[in-house]
């Protein structure tokens, strides 16, 4: 199991990506518009630095939802490989079955 403050801070990046996802996306656009004046376009680039670090999507961390675990997570699942076997032999995931031959 993880750090309990390793999750909470995750899942306050993630309250923040949320937050401040439209006004990054209109920033960027801004930034991305050739067609624009350099001064407006180099504004709108100091105020997406203006930004919280942690308000960025990239910051987020794909964790396990059980386990809090970091690595070897499947995203279709939101559960690291660990879990995901261990529901799957338990039968806990509708239409998963262990592979035999």
């Amino acid at each position: 199991m993880a750090k309990t403050s390793s999750i909470e801070k995750n899942m306050h990046r993630q309250r923040l990506s949320k937050q401040f996802a439209a006004r990054r996306q209109k920033l960027k656009d801004v930034i991305m518009d050739a067609t624009l004046p350099m001064e407006e376009r180099f504004t709108a680039q100091l105020k997406l630095a203006q930004l919280p670090r942690n308000s960025s999507r990239t910051r987020v961390r794909l964790r396990c939802l059980l386990t809090g675990r970091t690595r070897g997570n499947y995203r279709k699942f939101k559960l690291s490989r660990l879990m995901l076997r261990k529901l799957a032999s338990n039968g806990q995931i509708p239409g998963m079955v262990k592979a035999s031959w």
